[in-house]
């Protein structure tokens, strides 16, 4: 959507979500929220009907543009492990605003709260269904499974770790190394299936 064509919830919604990675998301009310991105309350709920379903809102609205930008990775390149490490770049760039909002979200979900029982699926959703498709490409389909889940773990580890320190330069290093393992796994399998 175009910003000309842009609905007024879509546009309230990208300010919402600009100010909650800006400032967390906590226990913030929905009048505080309202005052922090120029509107009301009573707009909230007319457009979002409560805290909880706004909230629901943001994750989708966050984990629909990190899929997209997986996506754009995976089309970028014909080797999937490149992706890997441009969707880092892309991801680690995005950190600083969007790590806090991204782990903030997953504890809601983590403790069961009503309102983030669909958070588990979004916030998995988003990056196991690229990588799968990226690895079926040099891998079998389980190898594929195995290492999407594996490349899923590792790069929330090592974000965590950078939004925590501010090490993108570890960060940075530490998924180098991660790519370069797979690559050799990778190598490896595929000789010992040409040799066998």
């Amino acid at each position: 959507m175009t910003a000309a064509t842009e609905s007024p919830r879509e546009a309230l919604l990208e300010r919402i979500v600009e100010w909650f990675a800006a400032h967390g998301v906590l226990d913030t009310s929905l009048r505080s929220l309202a005052a922090g991105v120029g509107t009301s309350s009573r707009m909230l709920n007319y457009h979002f009907g409560s805290r909880d379903e706004l909230l629901a809102a943001v994750v989708t609205k966050v984990c629909d543009a990190e899929r997209q930008a997986l996506e754009d990775a995976l089309d970028g390149t014909s080797d999937p492990l490149d992706a890997c490490r441009d969707y880092w770049d892309h991801l680690a760039e995005s950190a600083q605003a969007f790590a806090p909002l991204f782990y903030e979200l997953s504890a809601h979900a983590m403790y069961g709260k009503d309102y983030a029982r669909g958070f588990r699926r979004h916030l998995t959703d988003a990056w196991l269904g690229g990588f799968r498709r990226a690895f079926l490409h040099v891998t079998d389909a389980d190898h594929a499974e195995e290492l999407a889940g594996l490349s899923v773990a590792v790069g929330r580890g090592v974000l965590f770790d950078m939004a925590l320190t501010g090490d993108r330069d570890g960060a940075d290093a530490a998924i180098e190394t991660y790519v370069d393992m797979v690559r050799r796994s990778l190598e490896g399998a595929r000789s010992a299936s040409a040799s066998g």
